[in-house]
């Protein structure tokens, strides 16, 4: 059976968004998944499933947290090898660039070539994106904090759809751990 990385979006946030990990992964077991592990409480799993999409993974998971929470919780998984490529990537590009801070952007769909290169275009000064496949590649040249940039992951969800952003150092260990 495949093994897949999901991307929780938006939970722990705020008072109302709570989910901690042991209830994602009950919710997860839940959905009919195995081998579930999580890493640290953004919502950052693990699992094998006997699923034969992606979609149907995701949706299966959307269904789970609902009912679980009461609330939505959008999903976006990635096979193990699909992730260490967007880790190749995020390296790749970053490669000649000043990095004060580093971010992905994990998109539920890859974005059509002329939304893609428009975003692309968009960053403020010292503000560099890259989108390849599922992934906007993020750098901040400057340590302003990621808040007070342009190009963050709710400009991407404007311009690109469903989208959850980790920092590298997430993505980075997220594919140490297991891919």
């Amino acid at each position: 059976m495949p093994s897949y990385v999901a991307f929780l979006r938006a939970i722990n946030l705020g008072a109302k968004r709570k989910f901690p990990k042991n209830d994602i992964r009950a919710a997860v077991e839940a959905a009919g998944c195995t081998d579930v592990e999580t890493y640290i409480n953004t919502g950052n799993v693990r699992v094998t499933s006997g699923r034969r999409t992606r979609r149907s993974l995701e949706e299966a998971l959307e269904r789970a947290f609902l009912a679980d929470r009461g609330f939505e919780v959008p999903t976006i998984a990635f096979a193990p090898d699909e992730l260490t490529a967007v880790l190749a990537d995020a390296d790749e590009l970053a490669a000649g660039v000043p990095v004060a801070m580093q971010y992905v952007s994990l998109l539920k769909e890859p974005a059509p070539d002329d939304l893609a290169r428009a975003l692309e275009e968009q960053g403020g000064e010292g503000e560099h994106a890259w989108v390849r496949g599922r992934a906007v590649h993020i750098v901040l040249e400057h340590h302003d904090g990621y808040h007070q940039a342009t190009m963050t992951n709710a400009l991407v969800e404007k311009r690109l759809g469903v989208a959850t952003n980790r920092n590298l150092t997430v993505i980075r260990e997220v594919v140490s751990r297991w891919c």
